[in-house]
């Protein structure tokens, strides 16, 4: 099976274009192995790129642990590179079909290859039970967490997230709170957990503790989730830089139409082929 290595901001994962090959039998099971640092290629999950009925593309999204995923936003801009520079698409606005609906992608081209990329990622969904959260509020807007020494706001990007604003990021937050808080029974369908830095109303730090692969060095949703956050708290402004350990997003929260927009890297770092399918 031929598979590639992408990234974005650090956010890793294996692809495999199942225009030109059959898709893996197992996707859950493969993730598991393909993903594993020591024995298997390494990464944050697998991202299958398949054909769509509606879109240019289909993506499919593997947690490390197996699990499928809902939504990637650093996946989808590095499926978006991958549709453009091996021609399945050669346009320079793509869609892509995810598990929260089709997006809309604008791309940057520069020597016949997608660089920057952005990404309309649709509105952000505040209804508590729709996040899901059994927290109170529509969205739950620095609510106390019951059990917990920190107040949470809660989005969902079509995957679920819990941002909390701290004066500075441990790791104590990020490993030791974070995978509490992700399987929680306050979040049925587990939770992305953001913890976040303000620096100034256009600029952030976070670190991110992701549902099903532990910290990832970025996460395109969770900034997202950061953005409409800061917003809802009155801490930021509509457009801010987020800063992740793996680099930088640009976001804005558009008053126009109520959607969120995302810009960032995606790089191709090697391709190969997994012999165990």
């Amino acid at each position: 099976m031929r598979f590639t290595k992408m990234q974005g901001c650090g956010n890793d994962y294996v692809y495999v274009d199942c225009f030109t090959q059959k898709p893996p039998t197992n996707p859950a099971a493969l993730s598991v192995k393909i993903a594993d640092r020591h024995f298997g290629v390494g990464g944050d999950g697998l991202i299958l790129i398949c054909p769509s009925e509606k879109a240019d593309a289909r993506m499919r999204m593997f947690n490390a642990d197996g699990s499928e995923s809902e939504m990637c936003g650093n996946g989808v801009r590095c499926v978006a590179k991958y549709v453009y520079d091996h021609g399945i698409a050669k346009k320079p606005t793509l869609t892509i079909e995810t598990g929260r609906g089709v997006l809309t992608l604008d791309l940057e081209v520069r020597g016949d290859k997608a660089q920057q990329i952005r990404v309309d990622m649709g509105e952000p969904i505040l209804e508590a039970a729709r996040i899901p959260t059994t927290l109170p509020g529509n969205p739950p807007i620095d609510v106390p967490m019951p059990g917990y020494d920190f107040n949470a706001t809660c989005v969902s990007m079509g995957n679920p997230h819990c941002v909390i604003f701290v004066d500075a990021i441990t790791d104590q937050h990020v490993h030791g709170v974070g995978p509490r808080i992700e399987r929680d029974a306050l979040f049925p369908r587990k939770t992305n957990v953001e913890f976040v830095k303000v620096n100034r109303p256009d600029d952030v730090n976070f670190r991110v503790w992701e549902r099903g692969s532990g910290e990832t060095l970025a996460c395109g949703t969770g900034s997202c989730a950061v953005a409409v956050a800061g917003v809802l708290t009155g801490r930021t402004k509509r457009q801010i830089t987020a800063h992740a350990v793996g680099g930088e997003l640009q976001l804005h929260w558009s008053e126009k139409d109520n959607h969120v927009y995302m810009t960032g890297p995606a790089v191709a770092v090697f391709s190969g082929d997994w012999p165990d399918v």
